[in-house]
């Protein structure tokens, strides 16, 4: 039951509203000046925490980054490239702005003003909403703990996201772009756009990957490249035993890459577990170094008249399978997606896509 201190002082007589919190230990419920005011307060707060609903007011004067550090991350069961990930991002995105705040004196006006902050730095509106997923991911089990009250992140004001019509490589553009890539890695970005595997998938591609009698690929690794200051093992590139989603596939291939692999591997002296494509001293190709040193300077070359990237070998991949008659589920299995959705995105991709549907309506409309 709550009860009330009654304390005499210079000034007169005080009283102090007492409960119990769920652990059993004293707690006040302020200060006033009448036995009467003191024991309502005492009892209001008692009936939080028979109801569940109490919470203890000092834990939330926890700095952010003490919170992220000391319980939220070390309670989340994380991969080491992800959770090397997540550190970077705090390192870059959060701890500048919210480290030193307590988590009880973070506001929704001041989580706006985070958004706004990021967005006149020149973030992109869609980079601005992941971050903020994340944050609000944070104060969310904050929420949980019963360290917070309420998310801050609730309601916030986001900049809106333009979709933006993607572009799809044509083969005539891929053929303009593979004669700019230099011969060493030529074969390398054929095989993006014969197998529409993902960069750290073909990266840690090995021939016994491969049977050449089935004429089958099987996609059941990746590396992953960090930076060592964040990387768990100090090491840049992390081999994971699976690829994304965590389900390896297996799927067909046609005879003229088989061929051109095996010349590769026969002419290199590649071993079965050796990586199939690597640098001269047989590690890891780095992403950036490919795309700075080699990837844009052939596209520059190539005149294709878009940004295109790396990944979007990726995409033209799945386009060509469906605008030549694959199915969807076919494809989507192919490609490793964990949603049909994903892979009906490339169902009308290509420029030409839409000539079916002019194609089909001046068929009906001939019949008239």
């Amino acid at each position: 039951m709550a009860w009330v201190v009654e304390r005499r002082g210079a000034r007169g007589t005080t009283y102090k509203g007492a409960y119990r919190d769920p652990d059993g230990r004293e707690r006040s419920a302020g200060s006033y000046p009448s036995r009467r005011e003191a024991l309502r307060a005492a009892n209001r707060e008692e009936q939080k925490v028979f109801a569940g609903s109490w919470q203890d007011a000092t834990l939330g004067a926890v700095t952010f980054r003490d919170y992220v550090e000391k319980e939220w991350l070390p309670s989340k069961h994380l991969e080491a490239t992800t959770r090397a990930a997540y550190v970077s991002n705090l390192n870059k995105h959060y701890y500048p702005f919210f480290g030193q705040r307590q988590l009880n004196k973070i506001s929704p006006s001041l989580v706006q003003d985070w958004v706004t902050k990021a967005k006149n730095d020149g973030l992109a509106p869609r980079s601005i909403r992941k971050y903020h997923t994340f944050l609000s991911s944070i104060f969310g089990r904050a929420v949980r703990d019963r360290i917070l009250v309420h998310n801050p992140c609730d309601h916030t004001e986001l900049p809106k996201v333009i979709a933006r019509k993607s572009r799809t490589l044509t083969p005539e553009e891929f053929d303009r772009l593979i004669a700019a890539i230099p011969e060493q890695h030529r074969l390398m970005v054929q095989t993006f756009i014969e197998t529409g595997m993902r960069w750290g998938e073909l990266n840690a591609l090995r021939p016994r990957h491969i049977d050449f009698l089935r004429r089958t690929l099987s996609v059941e690794e990746t590396i992953v490249e960090t930076s060592k200051k964040n990387s768990p093992t100090g090491e840049r590139f992390i081999v994971k035993p699976y690829p994304k989603s965590n389900v390896p596939r297996t799927f067909g291939v046609r005879p003229d890459w088989l061929d051109a692999i095996s010349d590769h591997i026969q002419s290199r002296g590649i071993g079965r577990d050796d990586l199939l494509f690597a640098t001269k001293v047989g590690t890891s190709i780095s992403r950036n170094s490919f795309r700075t040193h080699v990837w844009l300077p052939a596209v520059r070359a190539s005149g294709v008249d878009f940004n295109v990237r790396v990944h979007d070998l990726r995409h033209a991949h799945a386009s060509w399978l469906l605008a030549g008659g694959s199915d969807l589920k076919s494809v989507m299995d192919r490609m490793g997606h964990a949603q049909i959705q994903t892979t009906q995105k490339y169902l009308h991709s290509l420029p030409e896509a839409d000539q079916k549907n002019l194609d089909a309506l001046s068929h009906i409309m001939s019949r008239r």
